[in-house]
């Protein structure tokens, strides 16, 4: 059976819910896609299905680089219904538009091919194999940093990871699990590309986490994780019992903080021990690099949750996501700033 997918416009607010019982490479940056239409997959009105034993409760939010909010910015993101689950972010590198390339051809194209491979009898669940066919499958040019997480019925979350884009598993209150960025040099991540200088699959970070029910899990590209600190999401995680209104919250401190040159960002703060900061005379009056990191920002939050088998009817409306995840919230927001 083909994957349910949501394909957004990249200049789109959408609001999508169901209720289930229960290095010549460029340097960094910067689809909407999160992937089939709703009325292409969707089964009758009274069909029935099976759901999970562990599945998610999700929730999306994206805000573009105030200079491309006309586009949608260049993030892309899916989230699938699939086995127990699957969502991924790619961040289109923006050093490609100084070639005349759209950065974001490549990050939308990589994820709808991803969304397409789910269920791929090769892939097995296997998200380095389903990086290694989306890549493969895309031809548009450029590249991306890319992260795809699995989730297995029996809870396992499988992890692969190419570049900055990130993923956090919070439990009672505390991170126990953070993803490494990969990096040629400062603001220069590993890449999946269209040229043979950039990464592939078997360059991806892969590992598995082992979920407890009630954990919340938060994935996003580089854009959340360069202007907001792990303390700060830990803090406004524990503000919001709503996934979608928890998304929102991370992806709006972020871009407020992205926004703001007084802010001494994780993005400042790893700049400045990489030796990059304000001429000698400033420091001397005792003035120090800041700043957030103006960037797009996605960001997609889950809460793990356990129930036994149980049916749940699928509504025939086109408002409903067909899967096993609860979508909930906008997943593009044009600044109030603009």
């Amino acid at each position: 059976m083909a994957v349910p997918t949501i394909i957004r416009p990249p200049t789109c607010s959408i609001s999508l819910s169901c209720t289930p019982n229960c290095c010549s490479v460029p340097k960094k940056r910067n689809c909407l896609v999160s992937c089939c239409t709703p009325s292409e997959s969707a089964p009758a009105p009274s069909e029935v299905r099976r759901r999970s034993e562990v599945s998610f409760c999700i929730g999306t939010h994206l805000i573009p680089h105030p200079n491309k909010v006309d586009k949608g910015g260049e993030d892309a993101f899916f989230v699938s219904s699939y086995n127990g689950g699957v969502i991924a972010v790619a961040d289109g590198v923006s050093g490609w538009a100084e070639q005349n390339v759209d950065p974001s051809l490549f990050s939308r194209e990589l994820m709808a091919h991803a969304s397409d491979f789910v269920g791929d009898e090769e892939v097995n669940y296997d998200p380095q194999i389903l990086m290694r066919k989306a890549h493969a499958a895309t031809s548009s040019r450029g590249s991306a940093t890319v992260i795809v997480a699995m989730l297995e019925r029996n809870g396992t979350l499988k992890i692969a990871n190419v570049g900055d884009c990130g993923l956090r598993v919070i439990r009672k209150g505390q991170i126990i699990f953070s993803t490494s960025a990969q990096e040629h040099y400062f603001d220069c991540p590993y890449q999946l590309s269209s040229e043979v200088v950039g990464q592939t699959y078997l360059d991806a970070t892969v590992i598995s986490v082992q979920l407890m029910e009630g954990d919340i899990i938060v994935m996003g590209s580089d854009g959340l994780f360069d202007n907001i600190f792990n303390s700060e999401i830990l803090s406004t995680v524990s503000k919001y019992s709503d996934v979608a209104e928890t998304a929102k919250a991370l992806a709006s401190l972020a871009h407020n903080h992205s926004m703001d040159s007084s802010f001494d960002s994780p993005y400042s703060s790893e700049a400045r021990t990489r030796g990059y900061d304000v001429p000698w005379w400033k420091k001397i009056a005792g003035i120090k690099l800041t700043g957030g990191k103006l960037d797009d920002i996605t960001v997609i939050v889950g809460q793990d949750y356990t129930s036994k088998f149980s049916e749940y009817k699928i509504a025939g409306d086109l408002s409903m996501v067909l899967c096993t995840f609860r979508i909930v919230g906008e997943n593009y927001q044009k600044p109030e700033r603009l």
